[in-house]
């Protein structure tokens, strides 16, 4: 797997490794990131599902009203 290195705030680094409980500032910031991505890929999936929905309910043919 190729590696980036990136500059950051120490003070953020300190406080993502206290939020995360992680001692070393490379594990804290990779545990943060990846728990980011999972966030997004979750939503990603809600909000797939409940778009999925909404067509289907489109799809259906209405009753006639009044």
């Amino acid at each position: 797997m190729a590696k980036v290195n990136i500059s950051l705030d120490a003070e953020l680094v300190v406080e993502a490794m206290v939020l995360a409980g992680i001692g070393s500032p490379q594990d804290a910031i990779e545990a943060v990131v990846r728990d980011y991505i999972a966030r997004g890929h979750r939503t990603e999936a809600r909000t797939e599902l409940k778009d999925q929905q909404l067509r289907e309910l489109d799809v259906k043919p209405q009753e006639p009203q009044g």
